[in-house]
């Protein structure tokens, strides 16, 4: 019997991605039920990665546009910081969420196009540039704190006063969202609540993909093929892109190189922008100092685990917020993802094995013993750990990423307007 595969280079993604992520489900439930929890799976675990995943994501793609067009980003962190107070100021000046959704995405802009100036106009090394950003970002937004709020009005040097957020929305039928007044029927929640083995799993993981969904969310997740439209099927992401990998060649046949820099480098600050604002308005409800807590940076690791691309950086993303949800769920859900690590790994050395990477599969060996003797020897996860847990995640990924990766021709270069190659 021939072996049934989609016809498209696309089509052939998705159902790759479909595979792989049922395995991953399949590997999940066998876990949990080794470590006697249900948290893996859960439909507020997957909710909650959702939301947590989205700023990470949103930093990551923007700098997707960023070094697309041979920009290093390393002020997202800075960008982010700027979403989040121009974010709150919005929505608590013209008390509206949408206010602030528009604010935010300026500010973070106004970081881009001040990164953009200091790294094409003048030529200024990308990472001091990107490294006085965040700096300056975090003491200004102090200083327009002190100088726009009052304790009177809720706020102060460090936080802002509290924003409402921007609603919610359940898909009907799949998880018992409304259809013009009506309650519809939650069948994935259903399906969670048989409890039984895989099926309750993948009904759980999109019921929390399906219910309780932030309209910012929405918006989020539809920029990831939008940007992949943009940049692989329309003139102007060739044009982006040509600049990334050979800005010389791409001068030589007409592309204004200068203005497609300017154009990748503030989308990427609004996108960072963006994700700023998701923190108050999905999140907190509140701008507070530090509230970033290092995503802008953890996007840039989004970014190169998914080979600077738009999907890529997504995958990335809800790998951080898997781990990040589990941390606060509780500390049994942490102490299954041990075990679960654990196992990744010993099927990584497998498949090393099977493509004679001897060194992979040693280094990969060894981790996997390692965390399968923590998830022995330790009954409680110590705090510290728990707190870790989300970093170590990514660390781990991109330490033991097999896929190859190859980031811009011309990424991080100087480029001066008519000089030789």
């Amino acid at each position: 019997m021939k072996r049934w595969t989609p016809k498209t280079k696309t089509g052939r993604r998705l159902w790759a991605a479909l595979l792989w992520g049922s395995a991953g489900v399949f590997v999940l439930a066998v876990v949990q039920q080794i470590a006697g929890t249900r948290e893996l799976t859960s439909a507020g675990t997957f909710g909650a990665s959702l939301r947590l995943a989205m700023p990470i994501m949103l930093a990551g793609l923007g700098a997707v546009f960023s070094e697309r067009s041979g920009i290093v980003n390393i002020g997202l962190e800075g960008m982010m910081i700027m979403g989040t107070w121009f974010g709150a100021w919005g929505a608590w000046q013209f008390s509206n969420p949408w206010a602030g959704v528009l604010f935010g995405v300026l500010g973070g802009g106004l970081g881009g196009l001040i990164h953009a100036i200091a790294t094409v106009t003048f030529a200024v090394d990308h990472i001091v540039s990107g490294v006085a950003i965040n700096i300056l970002a975090a003491g200004g937004m102090r200083f327009l704190s002190a100088v726009s709020y009052s304790a009177d009005s809720g706020g102060g040097t460090t936080q802002s006063p509290h924003v409402s957020g921007v609603g919610t929305f359940s898909l009907p039928f799949l998880a018992g969202g409304d259809l013009f007044g009506w309650r519809t029927p939650d069948v994935f929640g259903w399906f969670e609540s048989r409890h039984w083995f895989f099926i309750s799993d993948v009904g759980g993981i999109l019921r929390g993909l399906t219910g309780d969904l932030s309209w910012l969310t929405l918006v989020a997740l539809l920029l990831v093929p939008l940007s992949i439209w943009v940049l692989w099927k329309t003139p102007w992401g060739l044009r982006l892109r040509s600049c990334g990998e050979n800005p010389y060649s791409a001068e030589s046949l007409g592309v204004r190189v200068l203005r497609m820099k300017y154009y990748g480098v503030v989308i990427s600050g609004a996108m960072a922008g963006l994700g700023g604002t998701m923190l108050v308005l999905v999140q907190a409800g509140i701008y507070r100092e530090g509230q970033t807590a290092g995503r802008g940076f953890i996007g840039l690791a989004a970014l190169i685990f998914g080979n600077w691309n738009p999907a890529g950086v997504l995958a990335g993303a809800s790998l951080f917020g898997f781990a990040d949800a589990l941390r606060l769920r509780s500390e049994g859900a942490v102490h299954a993802l041990l075990l679960f690590i654990a196992v990744l790994l010993a099927l990584l050395v497998v498949w090393q094995l099977y493509r004679r990477r001897w060194v992979p599969a040693a280094v990969s060996g060894l981790f996997a013993i390692l965390f399968l003797v923590l998830y022995e020897t330790l009954s409680v996860v110590p705090t510290q750990f728990i707190s870790f847990t989300p970093h170590l995640t990514t660390l781990l990924v991109l330490g033991l990423a097999t896929q190859r990766l190859r980031m811009p021709a011309a990424d991080g270069l100087r480029y001066r307007k008519g000089e030789a190659v």
